[in-house]
Formats: C-alpha cells, sequence, structure tokens
C-alpha cells in the first residue's frame, strides 16, 4: 500500500543561543516552525539533540502532520559546532530522521541569505559568519569558536561591554549609559564578575542588544564595541577579496547593525537577506529529498 503523505521536509538551524526548525513539504513549502533551546552539538550533544527533537515535535504539530513521519522525513541540519563527518554521523545516529544531512551553519546561512547568487554573507548572531560564494563554491573564514574567534559576534559584543563596565568601574575609562546598565542588570561589579565565570556564548549574546542600542543613541562605549566589531568585519571581507559593488547580505540578530559602521565603499551594493539560515536547511533539504 503506498503511503500517501508526502514526506515531510524539515529544516533545522542550530546556534548558541537557541534553534529554529521548519517542517513541510516539497509541494506546499514551509508549513509551521517552531523555536528551541541552545543546539551547538559541541558545547553540550545531549542538549542540542534534545532541544532540536523538541522544536521538532512541536514544528510538526503545528503543521498538523502526524508524528509517525518524522521518521520517514528528510532533514537537512546547519548546526553551530559542527566539526565534521565523525560528529556529523553521531548528530544523524542520534536522529530519529529518514534522512538527515548534517553541515556547518554557515552552509545553511549563505543558501538561505543569497540563494545561488555569487556575493558576500556577514551573518552575526551568537557567533560569526564571514562567508563568499563564487559560483556556488562557498568560502569561510574566522568563525573558529567563540572562545578565540567570533569577533563583531553578539557574545562578543557582550562580553566586550562588560569588559568595559569593569573598566569603568576602575576609572580608566569613563562611564556611559551602557555601564549604568550593566551595572543595573547585574547588581554591581560583583555580579557581573559571578556571571561570566557561569556563562556560555549564548549567554553573553543576550546583551548584544543593549550594545547595539546604547551604541546607536550615541553611547560611546557601545559605538567603541561596534566599530571595533565592523573594523574587524572590513579586514575579514579584505582577505576574502571583496571588492567594490560586489553584493553584500548582512544577516543573523546583529548583523545588518554593523552596516552604519562600515565603509560607504562596503556598503554600495548591500542587499537584504532573502531568508533566513532556517530556510537555507530547508531549500537544502528539499534538495536532497529530490535527490
Amino acid at each position: 500500500m503506498m503511503d500517501q503523505h508526502p514526506p515531510l521536509i524539515i529544516g533545522v538551524d542550530g546556534g548558541g543561543t537557541g534553534c529554529r526548525v521548519v517542517v513541510g513539504t516539497a509541494q506546499d513549502g514551509i508549513l509551521a516552525e517552531a523555536t528551541g533551546g541552545r543546539a551547538n552539538v559541541s558545547t553540550n550533544f545531549e542538549e542540542a539533540i534534545t532541544h532540536i527533537l523538541e522544536a521538532t515535535h512541536a514544528a510538526v504539530k503545528d503543521a498538523g502532520q502526524d508524528a509517525v513521519q518524522i521518521n520517514h522525513a528528510v532533514a537537512h541540519l546547519g548546526l553551530a559546532g559542527f566539526t565534521g563527518p565523525d560528529i556529523g554521523k553521531r548528530i544523524a545516529d542520534a536522529l530519529p530522521f529518514g534522512k538527515s544531512v548534517v553541515t556547518e551553519d554557515t552552509t545553511t546561512t549563505i543558501v538561505g541569505a543569497i540563494g545561488a547568487e555569487d556575493g558576500y554573507v556577514l551573518a552575526l548572531g551568537t557567533g560569526t559568519i564571514i562567508a563568499r560564494q563564487r559560483e556556488q563554491a562557498q568560502t569561510c573564514i574566522g568563525g573558529w569558536c567563540y572562545q578565540v574567534s567570533d569577533q563583531a559576534s553578539g557574545a562578543w559584543l557582550g562580553h566586550g561591554a562588560l569588559e568595559q563596565t569593569l573598566l569603568a568601574v576602575d576609572g580608566i575609562v569613563p562611564a556611559s549609559p551602557l555601564s549604568d546598565r550593566m551595572l543595573a542588570k547585574f547588581g554591581g561589579a560583583a555580579g557581573i564578575v559571578q556571571f561570566s565565570l557561569k556563562a556560555r556564548p549564548g549567554d553573553f549574546g543576550t546583551l548584544a542588544p543593549d550594545v547595539v542600542e546604547t551604541a546607536a543613541a550615541g553611547d560611546p562605549i557601545g559605538r567603541l564595541l561596534m566599530q571595533r566589531g565592523a573594523d574587524y568585519l572590513q579586514n575579514a571581507l579584505a582577505a576574502l577579496e571583496y571588492q567594490t559593488n560586489d553584493l553584500l547580505c548582512l544577516a543573523g540578530g546583529v548583523g545588518p547593525h554593523y552596516a552604519p559602521y562600515l565603509p560607504g565603499q562596503m556598503t554600495a551594493n548591500l542587499a537584504p537577506a532573502k531568508g533566513r539560515a532556517v530556510d537555507g536547511a530547508f531549500t537544502l533539504a528539499k534538495s536532497a529529498a529530490a535527490q
């Protein structure tokens, strides 16, 4: 007897702050979407798998589909913390999908942002993605991990805000509305220290909106951090041989906020993202299903 249901297509975007899952079919496109907790597979593998599955079941339910179809679904997962085939197989083995394709989140981010077009993508969320796509060949630099890289990211901005706040407490730099906000949020310098001892990249990333908001209002510490991040992004684009009028897409929760801090020649051909990383994951899952 033939299965009357078209196979489910599942796209997953997993990051240090949370994950997002979309569910649909090749014929109807995306039918439902759900969000879940952290999903960096290198930071905490079991936690990431649990959060991905929780969000998947929620999306399948919202789409009005039978949960048993998950076992026959084709999924593409773009995950922070993906380090190669070994962890990819481990992830696929831990999931119930009929077919799982696992890649870095850079792959899904690029496809979601610019599709098959040639161009450059600066995607800044909790982490940092710096990429070039030429004739569908992707080249990425940076984004090694928060501990040694991820400059300009949300986590980097949040950490910088706390670092600068403590410098203000010590009288080394002038206080500002941003440093005052950080002290109020954590109940003083001691609270900042206690937070930092246990914080993961996603925790620091939750402070990025404070940096972006206060910088836009002229806060000197906020502007300093945003400009330092922009300077890094400018150097990274140069390393990838960016030329004036090349397509540039600023994506992620933080990325678009860097536009005012980049030189005009770099934003001459600035384009909004066509979609999100999870949309790219869904597109790639459709391709995998067609194969």
